[in-house]
């Protein structure tokens, strides 16, 4: 009872020692590696460089697998054969649209890995996301959201075209590219994106989760006013640990971390203005689906909705996929984009 004392030989200190230090060499080169990782993260979100770290860059066999060959030769097998594939594509620029309260940063697993296969990707930053300075209660329009989107569209040579990837809300800039620049987008990916139709508001899409419109404007605690309390909201967000759950009940715990961060108000205007998407512009583009099954966000139910109403070209599904596949299944998205890409 009460403290003890234990008396040790030297050589029971030495060999304890000896392995103590083992395991803290180990320990410390493991916790080292995910540190490196994580920075390479928050580097992308304080400056939106593109990474240099390679990532694990193999591809799943089948969508929702969760196998990976860390150690592989990134040449070998299918591998090879996408690179060769990848090298005769025209369109090589790819760019990467975020979702409601995220920005560049979210896409830096993906930008790793498209790179690795000789892609060109560019993670954007809409008005008052990610390292924008705008202030989030001043957008008020679609147009000015997604402003960054349409001024690199217009930078773009004639002979040039891109392939966009839009999350959640990020979809409805890409429904609104579509509808002013049709010339210069090859491909449409809709990841668990708000793809509305001709006539229907960005929000619409998050109604059963949230409500109505109209109730959300009047009751919801998540709202932010801007402008003054007798006026209008401005913006949302989420509080912590609820974007934990509809956002990341899948993904690593230090993406988390990382959006906790990074994650920004919403502005409101945005997404409750309704869309005017004709069938001579946006209904030409090329688009496509990418489902994530396991969201508790934009469910799978309504993303079945989505695709039944207003149907693409080809609908892919993640399986094990929260909100958020570029945290939670990096390589299922990687290998599905890739494979939309090689589409003819």
């Amino acid at each position: 009872m009460g403290n003890s004392f234990i008396c040790r030989t030297k050589k029971d200190t030495k060999d304890n020692g000896t392995r103590s230090k083992r395991m803290g060499r180990s320990q410390r080169k493991m916790l080292a590696e995910e540190e490196f990782l994580h920075r390479q993260a928050l580097s992308m979100a304080l400056h939106q460089h593109q990474l240099s770290q390679r990532f694990d860059g193999s591809m799943s066999r089948r969508i929702g697998s969760t196998s990976s060959r860390r150690h592989c030769d990134p040449l070998a097998n299918n591998e090879k054969k996408v690179l060769e594939s990848l090298e005769n594509i025209k369109f090589k620029r790819i760019i990467l649209i975020h979702g409601e309260g995220f920005g560049a940063w979210c896409w830096y697993k993906t930008i790793s890995q498209l790179e690795e296969v000789g892609l060109l990707p560019t993670a954007l930053d809409l008005t008052g996301s990610g390292i924008d300075l705008t202030d989030t209660n001043t957008v008020t329009t679609l147009a000015e959201y997604s402003k960054p989107l349409i001024q690199y569209l217009e930078n773009l040579p004639e002979d040039e075209k891109v392939i966009l990837v839009g999350h959640s809300s990020g979809g409805a800039c890409l429904s609104y590219a579509l509808e002013h620049f049709p010339q210069k987008i090859s491909k449409a990916i809709f990841l668990c994106a708000t793809m509305v139709s001709n006539g229907q508001r960005p929000f619409d899409v998050f109604a059963e989760e949230l409500g109505s419109a109209e109730r959300f404007m009047q009751e919801s605690q998540f709202l932010i006013y801007g402008n003054g309390k007798d006026k209008p909201p401005t913006g949302f967000m989420f509080e912590k640990q609820l974007m934990k759950g509809l956002y990341f009940n899948q993904s690593p715990t230090k993406d988390v971390a990382l959006a906790m961060v990074s994650m920004r108000p919403t502005p409101l205007g945005p997404i409750m203005e309704k869309l005017s998407l004709s069938p001579e512009k946006y209904g030409t583009g090329r688009r496509f689906y990418i489902q994530t099954l396991d969201d508790r966000a934009l469910s799978p139910d309504v993303q079945e909705k989505l695709v039944r109403e207003n149907p693409p070209e080809g609908v892919f599904k993640i399986k094990g996929s929260d909100h958020c596949p570029f945290f939670s299944k990096p390589q299922s998205l990687h290998k599905i984009i890739v494979e939309i890409v090689q589409i003819p």
